[in-house]
């Protein structure tokens, strides 16, 4: 046979035979992009779950609305108990108090002051662990230690966003901070919902909420091994956050004069 006839031959049958179709392209299936705030929610947990962990001693101020600015003093020792010291926290801002928690429990005390000088005493206001009664609760306490569980779980009912660094916070510890909203249609929040601020080592920088702007003001200090209580342990009712009534007014004197005999 000759060439051109093999050449003929071959070119028949791919012509019956038909061309193979070329391999469709892959498909390519575009991954969606990070929700940033399911970022943000992860960030919080992991700076809350450094929070839990960290030990320290540092003075913060606190500016609640319509009222003068006052000094707080949170204090987390070694072994786990917690103290916070604040001024007016109690009697409508007239009394300073302490929040303190131990294996025993939680305790509120009195602190003596310029305005108050009394001697320092407690009263057991809740079991270990438990929040304290609304009627004695100065609530400033709670941004340190109290919600800390909820931001780690991520289960609760939180929304968290990014959020612009608060005024005051210190930012040079990488601090960052978070919006954080319930997303709960109950009447009581998992949280006291507001902006968190937390440093790389889970030092809370700044918290903005509706009962007062915190802010660190001092660089902090070693901890101690375990926090004390300031005053013995008595039977008395703990200081309420209210106002004391008005002292009752004299009664009225007499004007009228007796007439000369």
């Amino acid at each position: 046979m000759s060439v051109l006839a093999v050449l003929m031959l071959a070119g028949g049958a791919t012509a019956c035979g038909g061309r193979e179709p070329a391999p469709a392209p892959a498909a390519t299936i575009a991954s969606a992009p990070p929700d940033p705030d399911d970022e943000a929610r992860t960030a919080l947990a992991a700076r809350a779950a450094l929070a839990e962990d960290h030990r320290f001693a540092a003075l913060y101020h606190f500016d609640p609305p319509g009222a003068p600015e006052r000094n707080v003093v949170a204090t987390v020792a070694t072994d786990g108990s917690w103290r916070v010291d604040i001024a007016g926290g109690a009697l409508g801002g007239s009394a300073d108090v302490s929040v303190v928690s131990n294996a025993d429990g939680v305790y509120q005390c009195s602190l003596p002051s310029v305005a108050n000088p009394i001697s320092p005493s407690c009263v057991r206001v809740a079991d270990a662990g438990k929040r304290i009664p609304k009627a004695y609760d100065p609530k400033v306490q709670r941004l340190f230690r109290t919600w800390l569980g909820t931001f780690t779980d991520r289960q609760s009912a939180l929304s968290v966003t990014p959020a612009a660094p608060l005024a005051g916070a210190d930012t040079a510890g990488g601090s960052s901070c978070f919006a954080v909203d319930s997303i709960s249609a109950s009447l009581n929040p998992p949280v006291d919902v507001g902006i968190y601020c937390y440093a790389e080592n889970g030092l809370l920088t700044a918290a903005k909420v509706d009962f007062g702007l915190l802010t660190l003001a001092s660089t902090p200090v070693a901890p101690p091994a375990k926090v004390d209580l300031p005053g013995p342990v008595g039977a008395g009712a703990a200081l309420g956050t209210a106002s004391p009534p008005p002292p009752p007014l004299p009664p009225p004197t007499s004007s009228a004069t007796t007439p000369a005999r």
